[in-house]
């Protein structure tokens, strides 16, 4: 057993703990605080969303252990907060509900949609509601409950919609160079990545700048070396394919395109580009940048930055500390990979993105992290 204290809806708690019990079960278990509902306990259905130090997580995948000092809320803590008391009326007027079984985690994440994005249009509470699943109201209820109490708390009169206008599947097409006169102030790119996730990761390979330079062209090496990654067709600046991956219980296999760009003066490339999943119905956007710096010797700094967009039912892994380190240790496999190829040696990094050891990395670091930092 592990002691941990954190702050429960406002009070300190001290308890002992295994340590993996997961958070979820001991709110429920060990505190009583069974407003917190478990549905899938893989993180998908969004049902077991609590806050964590502000931000909304899933109680079904955080280790109580890794919560020792931090402040969670649960859907028992928000009595006397404004903006859920809106929300509550606004759920029973619009008939937002109907089992109830969603209706804390949906919740607590419109009430962050609320806080967060004041100027919500109803794609995008559409969006940003896709990570909370409900089998009973159809989402419309819900919808108008979250767009009432964002237009009544702007001031505006409320027009309920009489139904939900279709979704769009994302598309990306390149857009013709602007000449450099006529380019706005403005950070317009920051502006378009608004909401979206973002990551950087800085890894090494053990060759020089302009042999990693090259091989980064060579689309085949790089579909090659990046786990889950299936090359359909290619010419010098497009590039289409196809992302494999598991989480848990969800399957998705991501088919987009991409256009890329390089700059050989100062070793720079973007590769911009969207995709979705038939199964899931999830589709995704995202840029991603890299650049290349001398390091050590003959080796080479290779910085990427990563932005994308998910929308759907994996929309809610985009939203987590989780994802990000997942991102990471792709990444990391990539280099791993990357670096047997033009060293020639053999690499012990995943070739395909079976998920499930990855993710496994991911919380094995979380785990490491939390207790160096007890130490």
């Amino acid at each position: 057993m592990t002691p941990i204290t954190l702050t429960i809806n406002g009070e300190r708690v001290a308890a002992q703990v295994e340590p993996r019990t997961h958070l979820g079960d001991f709110l429920r278990d060990q505190l009583r605080l069974t407003g917190t509902h478990l549905g899938c306990e893989h993180g998908v259905c969004g049902a077991c969303t609590v806050l964590i130090d502000g931000q909304p997580a899933r109680a079904c995948i955080a280790f109580a252990v890794g919560c020792d000092g931090l402040d969670v809320r649960t859907i028992e803590g928000f009595a006397d907060d404004e903006a859920m008391a809106q929300l509550r009326d606004a759920f029973s007027r619009e008939h937002g509900l109907q089992c109830g079984f969603c209706t804390p985690g949906m919740l607590i994440a419109a009430r962050d949609i609320v806080l967060r994005v004041p100027d919500a249009d109803e794609t995008r509470i559409r969006v940003e509601l896709s990570g909370n699943l409900c089998r009973c109201t159809g989402y419309l209820g819900i919808v108008n409950a979250v767009r009432s109490v964002l237009e009544a708390r702007r001031g505006t009169p409320v027009a309920v919609a009489a139904a939900a206008p279709a979704i769009k599947p994302l598309r990306f097409t390149p857009a013709a160079p602007v000449p450099a006169a006529a380019a706005p102030a403005r950070d317009t790119a920051a502006e378009s990545h608004k909401g979206w996730t973002r990551f950087e990761e800085i890894v090494v390979i053990a060759r020089p700048p302009s042999v990693v330079w090259a091989a980064l062209a060579d689309f085949s090496v790089v579909a090659a070396c990046l786990p889950g990654a299936e090359l359909l067709e290619h010419d010098g600046s497009t590039v289409k394919g196809r992302l494999n991956v598991k989480l848990g219980p969800m399957a998705a296999a991501f088919a987009g395109s991409a256009v890329i760009e390089r700059d050989d003066a100062v070793l720079v490339g973007t590769a911009k580009g969207a995709g979705g999943d038939n199964a899931s119905r999830s589709r995704t956007r995202g840029e991603l940048t890299y650049r290349l710096t001398p390091g050590g010797g003959n080796d080479t700094r290779l910085a990427i930055t990563v932005e994308y967009d998910l929308q759907g039912p994996l929309a809610q892994f985009s939203r987590s500390g989780l994802a990000q380190d997942l991102g990471r240790r792709i990444l990391g496999s990539f280099a791993a990979n990357l670096n047997a190829r033009l060293t020639g040696t053999a690499s012990t990094a995943d070739t395909s993105l079976s998920a499930g050891r990855l993710l496994w990395l991911a919380l094995w670091g979380w785990i490491k992290r939390f207790f160096v930092r007890s130490t």
